[in-house]
């Protein structure tokens, strides 16, 4: 039977052992929590994104109100809080009515919480903020930017553009339907080929009060083919044969030989353009809930085809790249489609491209230190 003092030395060691762990855990947890909290909200705030911008589309298929809720800010608060109790009695045979006898008692207790409480700020796409991204047409420079970053030239111009000095592409819009003219799809793969032999760059310059973008023309150490391509958009455009540099501009028609005037589409345009080609269900076209996708023409060729192919169905597949529900159907865009992930991917790049101005500021938000 041990003693007195062995079981006081047991008592402080069994004391020991749970103030290591209370110390222990109470180093912090906050930048342990950093990778996690940054790639988890990163891949939920993304999907989110996609989610959004898909359902939309859909929407303007059907006629409807679009609606963006952005996500202004995101702040993780943590609180840890640990108590642990310990009491023990221990007797060694001192007590008068028990003298060869001993006695011991000992109560443990122990509490934990974990509080996680993420703040999360929406802001609704209205007002001011929601003329800039979405009804004012895009920068025709942010779309040259987008061209020396080495986006496709021929895929930006389809996408974005209505018109290019007076040659306008094809549209799918209800109401408003209509084939490109017969110059522009020539002139589309004649820029891409332009693009890759670096032929074509931007320049932007400050003259007087206002910034020129100008579009510049490289005329030496070409290639037969990469010259033949450069006489062609001369021609189809209207450009002088000896011009280096044109002035880049918003407009349907340019002003002079030297202009390029690029008539760009709104990013709700480019949505509406998108939501034309969508599959919708046979029987939503019948009930009037839609109006019916245009027949296919036997002289379109491969650019005529949906830029993105959007399927429908009851059931989703498990492994879509992208899925939202509509009225009792989902719509979804595969993975396997990897061009159609690709240019779905490119327009949630360009919504941010779309808005220009000053940033309004962001609420002020109080968070308790805990």
């Amino acid at each position: 039977m041990p003693s007195f003092d062995e079981l006081r030395k047991i008592a402080g060691c069994l004391l020991l052992v749970p103030t290591l762990a209370l110390l222990s855990g109470c180093t912090s947890i906050g930048a342990g929590s950093l990778t996690r909290d940054r790639l988890d909200y990163g891949e939920a705030l993304a999907s989110s994104w996609k989610e959004q911008m898909l359902l939309n589309v859909v929407k303007l298929r059907y006629a409807d109100t679009p609606m963006f809720l952005e996500v202004s800010s995101v702040i993780g608060s943590y609180q840890l809080q640990s108590q642990l109790n310990l009491i023990g009695t221990f007797s060694s045979g001192l007590t008068p009515n028990l003298p060869d006898t001993w006695g011991r008692g000992a109560t443990l207790g122990a509490a934990a919480l974990y509080t996680d409480r993420p703040t999360i700020s929406y802001t609704p796409l209205q007002g001011d903020k929601f003329t800039r991204s979405l009804l004012r047409p895009i920068q025709p420079a942010a779309l040259f930017q987008l061209v020396q970053a080495g986006y496709p030239v021929d895929l930006i111009f389809q996408l974005t553009t209505r018109a290019i000095n007076g040659i306008y592409n094809r549209s799918s819009r209800p109401m408003s339907t209509r084939r490109a003219d017969p110059e522009f799809y020539p002139l589309l793969d004649a820029l891409r080929r332009i693009q890759l032999s670096e032929a074509i760059g931007l320049r932007l310059e400050r003259r007087g009060p206002d910034e020129v973008s100008l579009i510049t023309l490289r005329g030496s150490k070409l290639t037969p083919e990469v010259a033949e391509d450069i006489r062609l958009m001369r021609t189809a455009l209207g450009i002088q044969p000896e011009a280096s540099e044109l002035a880049l501009t918003f407009a349907a028609v340019p002003r002079n030989s030297r202009e390029l005037a690029m008539l760009t589409r709104s990013i709700l345009e480019v949505l509406i353009e998108l939501g034309a080609g969508v599959e919708v269900p046979g029987k939503d076209v019948e009930e009037g809930r839609t109006a019916a996708t245009p027949p296919s023409d036997p002289e379109e060729g491969a650019r005529d085809q949906p830029l993105v192919r959007i399927h429908s169905g009851s059931k989703v597949p498990t492994d879509a790249f992208v899925a939202a529900r509509y009225q009792n159907h989902w719509f979804w865009i595969e993975n396997r489609d990897f061009r159609s992930k690709s240019i779905f991917s490119f327009l949630l790049l360009l919504t941010s491209l779309a808005e220009t101005g000053v940033a309004p500021q962001a609420p002020v938000l109080t968070v308790p230190a805990n």
